[in-house]
């Protein structure tokens, strides 16, 4: 779970963001960033899977910690496990979820 994610990152912004370090397809096979509709913005939060566990760590160490690259925020990223793990849990927990990228 990748949290403190500036509001104003679209779920294309932030995947684009994670493809231009490395982290896109073959790595990352399931991604969500809960948007609220009413503020049209994300919640600043977003689940990720790794196809590999091993590429967590290289991704860890590129975000945790660090200032977000879009938007000058103040914001810091912070890195947790979720308490749904694997690509299978995650899409039946969020299969009803509205723009959920698959």
């Amino acid at each position: 779970m990748v949290r403190n994610i500036p509001n104003k990152y679209t779920q294309q912004m932030l995947l684009t963001e994670f493809m231009d370090n490395g982290h896109g397809p073959g790595v990352i096979d399931f991604f969500y960033l809960p948007i609220d509709f009413k503020n049209r913005c994300n919640r600043g939060y977003a689940f990720i899977n790794f196809v590999d566990f091993k590429d967590i760590l290289p991704f860890h160490r590129r975000y945790f910690g660090k200032h977000w690259r879009t938007f000058n925020s103040d914001k810091i990223c912070d890195i947790t496990y979720a308490r749904i793990q694997g690509k299978g849990a995650m899409l039946k927990r969020f299969e009803n979820s509205a723009l959920m990228e698959k």
